[in-house]
């Protein structure tokens, strides 16, 4: 009969075994906890960016200049009654009825055909307006309220501009309205050139 004597020595046998098979691979595991490593998993690797996103939009094409023509040629299709809200912008410093007087600019009243700075009743154009002869066209009108300060370098009105391009031209074609007499449409605007290889219009007959 085995004595106990003889049973402690095979435990004690079979524990040390167990120490020599665990023992090495919980030190390697305290080692590397202690050193801060982590287990590395799988990551998502990001696409690497097109040419395009690579150069950034400041290294792209510069913006088309702005071209007043392109928003002339909108004006027979604009809708007045649309700039009401953008409009009451200008009425801050402009008049619009016939027979009220100017106020810090001057009235809008008849400008479109009217010399520039001639208004008899403002004296408070700038020298740059004054010295920017002639009278005002649609062309001119639509480039002065989109970019004030570019169409005449120097001008007082500090009105920023009208970036969007449809609200430019229905405001324009407001303002035609305040004449008694509204400036005709552009020639180019109202009769836009035929596609090419298309027959020429008959011309009218004169009446």
């Amino acid at each position: 009969m085995v004595d106990s004597f003889e049973l402690s020595k095979i435990a004690g046998g079979i524990l040390a075994a167990l120490l020599v098979i665990f023992l090495p691979k919980v030190a390697i595991e305290i080692a590397h906890q202690s050193h801060g490593h982590e287990e590395i998993k799988d990551g998502y690797v990001l696409p690497a960016p097109t040419e395009t996103e690579a150069s950034g939009s400041a290294e792209g094409a510069p913006a088309a200049a702005f071209d007043p023509a392109a928003v002339v040629a909108m004006l027979p299709t604009a809708k007045p009654e649309n700039a009401a809200s953008t409009f009451k912008k200008c009425l801050g410093c402009h008049t619009a009825d016939k027979a009220a007087a100017s106020k810090a600019g001057p009235n809008l009243w008849g400008v479109l055909g009217r010399e520039r700075g001639t208004r008899a009743d403002f004296t408070g154009y700038s020298e740059a307006m004054k010295s920017k002869t002639g009278a005002w066209t649609y062309g001119d009108l639509v480039h002065f309220l989109h970019k004030p300060k570019e169409f005449v370098p120097g001008t007082k009105m500090v009105f920023p501009g009208i970036s969007d391009l449809a609200d430019l031209a229905d405001v324009v074609a407001y303002i035609r309205t305040l004449s008694d007499n509204p400036e005709p449409w552009p020639t180019a605007a109202a009769a836009p050139a035929p596609a090419p290889g298309a027959a020429p219009a008959a011309a009218a007959e004169p009446k």
